[in-house]
């Protein structure tokens, strides 16, 4: 079982399960099961352990309302609905994940546990491609900018998954910079270890702070009218960056805040996780 810890920001509760995939559990999982935050799965490679969260399929508002302190006006909230459910993994990848696949360690700040960074897209895809090589049947990818907010939201409407305010006790962000009038808190320098801090209710952690993470979408304005299944644009030149970093403000950690980056550019804020394809 995963075990987060809470904090008085923070509201647990069960899921309950409607649809589930098609199997579980599969036939590359080390280890999985249910708990209070849904259903799980693990696969382990050279020892090292990385679980994934079911995500069901469902309706969700993307973007930011109108209403929401700094807001960016590329947030344009609108309905979307995802028909497929998916896994997303549990946490950024690791240092000590990368560095069984890839042999190195390009990360400024070092740690087994701490997110893999100072990556650009291509070595996003190399990593994803040597994995699906050695166990195609998990069908790595990157999430889709609508799956990475659906499961950063884990069924809030409120800029944190937090309700409406954090803290340096649940993002690693630059504290000195608090979102909308909060108070002052940690600002740590550098990323931190992927489980150090809270999980969201869908057992996620740091979808907001620490590292940015890619995305599969290059960057577009959003529609105005509903949309089913988005992937963003065919081409563009920039991709989406979600979730804010260790050295961003606040108001750039919000489950809404999008950015777009050149793809095959690096920086010591950047890193990834993992999602299953269908």
């Amino acid at each position: 079982m995963q075990n987060c810890s809470a904090s008085s920001f923070t509201m647990f509760k069960i899921r309950q399960h409607t649809i589930f995939p098609e199997e579980f559990p599969e036939a590359w999982a080390s280890d999985w099961g249910e708990d209070e935050f849904g259903l799980w799965m693990a696969f382990t490679y050279k020892g090292v352990r990385q679980a994934f969260r079911w995500c069901e399929p469902e309706m969700f508002l993307m973007g930011s309302p109108e209403n929401e302190p700094e807001r960016n006006e590329n947030e344009l909230q609108h309905q979307v609905t995802l028909t497929k459910g998916f896994w997303i993994a549990d946490t950024p990848v690791t240092q000590a994940l990368w560095e069984v696949i890839m042999g190195g360690n390009p990360s400024r700040f070092k740690g087994e546990e701490l997110p893999v960074e100072n990556i650009n897209l291509e070595d996003v895809q190399t990593f994803i491609t040597k994995m699906n090589d050695l166990k195609a049947e998990l069908k790595l990818c990157l999430p889709t900018e609508a799956q990475w907010e659906y499961a950063c939201r884990a069924g809030s409407t409120t800029p944190f998954s937090w309700r409406d305010q954090i803290n340096s006790t649940l993002v690693n962000f630059n504290g000195n910079l608090p979102y909308n009038n909060g108070s002052p808190s940690e600002f740590r320098e550098q990323a931190v270890a992927v489980k150090e801090l809270p999980c969201n209710d869908w057992g996620l952690y740091q979808m907001h702070g620490n590292v940015w993470e890619w995305c599969q979408d290059w960057f577009a304005n959003y529609p105005a009218e509903p949309v089913i299944d988005p992937k963003g644009p065919e081409s563009g030149d920039s991709r989406v960056l979600r979730g804010g970093s260790w050295n961003f403000r606040g108001r750039i950690c919000r489950s809404a805040s999008r950015f777009p980056y050149n793809p095959s550019l690096r920086h010591s804020t950047f890193g990834f996780r993992l999602a299953r394809g269908q």
